[in-house]
């Protein structure tokens, strides 16, 4: 009796298991979008530096304007890049504009809408109160402060509040290096003459889009034939990078070559099975520091099970956590049957129905083959092993597509 196939949850545990952060590099700021960083910038300076206006208006002491209208003597200016550099003193107000920094003595600004200037005599049409209009010193950051963590894929409004903390060049992750390995003699490249028992190539194209999309440097190699010298050779090459992603020659009946290839490489197979639809044949192997990824070649496993398992290991060599892909709960629009043995990652639509709530389709053939049925679906529904028979309207978790960080 052959041994119970490992579970998906499993499989994911020893993965990200096998990998740690890599070493951090310091880029320009200007660089650093996308990038995942090591550590915690402190902010350089304090934003804003001092009391700032809000507005354009007028600076003033809110106690000299008790009731409106009340008239003021305007004895300076305050642009942004300058600054009125003495103690405003009782009756007196000084003209302001936004981002301005208030002079001494001052407590409120009140809006140029709400005055009358006859030249210096400023009528105040509306009593201010003390603090309207004001930036305080420090409101949007502290010198010290760290307000982005490490593990933090930077986005472009962060980089914006990387540059106002006064910094131009942040320590981030190195880019995961990965190495892609196509095998088998029925494959082509796109744009080749296509034999009659040949197919066109696509998962190692997929998966180098992948991991650029999340954050990783792919090297694609060439396919390689079905041949054990120059399969090792490859792996050798390919063991050099960070992750190896091997595509194919891992199911039951054509395996040899690359579990034979990576043996007589050195490395150890941790498993060869998972309890997945698309993905049984998964494979995951380790030499020292070297990990070795195998995913099956069909496309639509291929796809699914990068986003399962390789996503997650490149989310641990940049400091990140791997956790497994997230789900969000969704109501069936159509009855389903009950699963089998294996966790069922089942192509799916999602829409958003009148009362807020998600609701997924399955589409109708889930052949693994099927690109076409990938490439149009939302959602990934998660059936568990030995899930029973639902009902439309009963809630399931999915995986939304559409809301994935780096795109899918």
């Amino acid at each position: 009796m052959s041994a119970p196939l490992l579970s998906v949850r499993d499989a994911h545990a020893r993965v990200i298991a096998a990998f740690e952060a890599l070493p951090s590099e310091t880029v320009p700021v200007s660089e650093a979008a996308g990038r995942v960083l090591a550590h915690a910038p402190a902010a350089r300076l304090t934003q804003p530096p001092a009391d700032l206006s809000a507005m354009d208006g007028y600076a003033v002491r809110a106690e000299d304007v008790p009731a409106a209208p009340a008239t003021l003597t305007l004895v300076g200016a305050a642009p942004a890049g300058g600054s009125y550099d003495q103690a405003l003193k009782p009756g007196e107000t000084v003209r302001i504009f936004t981002g301005g920094p208030l002079p001494m003595g001052a407590d409120s600004i009140v809006i140029q809408e709400d005055t009358k200037a006859d030249g210096s005599a400023i009528t105040i049409l509306e009593a201010p109160t003390r603090g309207r209009h004001i930036r305080k010193a420090g409101l949007d950051f502290a010198a010290g402060d760290t307000p982005l963590a490490a593990g933090r894929r930077l986005t472009a409004r962060d980089v914006a509040l990387a540059a106002a903390m006064n910094l131009p060049w942040l320590s981030v992750r190195r880019r995961p290096r990965v190495a892609i390995l196509s095998t088998g003699n029925e494959l082509v490249l796109p744009g080749e003459p296509v034999g009659r028992n040949q197919i066109v190539s696509s998962s190692g194209i997929a998966v180098a889009a992948l991991v650029r999309a999340w954050g990783g440097d792919p090297t694609l190699f060439d396919i390689v034939r079905d041949d054990a010298q120059a399969i090792e050779a490859s792996i050798a090459a390919g063991a050099q990078h960070d992750v190896l992603v091997t595509l194919g020659g891992a199911s039951v009946g054509d395996h040899d070559l690359v579990q034979d290839a990576l043996k007589a490489r050195g490395f150890a197979l941790d498993f060869w099975r998972i309890a997945m639809r698309p993905g049984k044949p998964l494979m995951f192997a380790a030499r020292d520091r070297a990990r070795v990824l195998g995913l099956p070649g069909n496309p639509v496993s291929t796809m699914v099970c990068a986003l399962l398992f390789l996503r997650p290991a490149m989310e641990r060599l940049l400091g990140q956590a791997g956790d497994p892909v997230e789900t969000v709960p969704a109501r069936l629009a159509v009855d389903v049957k009950a699963n089998d043995t294996r966790e069922d990652y089942v192509r799916s639509s999602l829409a958003r129905a009148a009362d807020g709530m998600l609701s997924v389709t399955p589409h109708p053939v889930q052949d693994s083959s099927m690109l076409s049925v990938l490439a149009e679906a939302s959602a990934l529904m998660v059936r568990p092993a030995h899930d029973p028979a639902r009902k439309a309207g009963d809630t399931v978790a999915v995986i939304d597509l559409a809301s994935l960080p780096g795109g899918y």
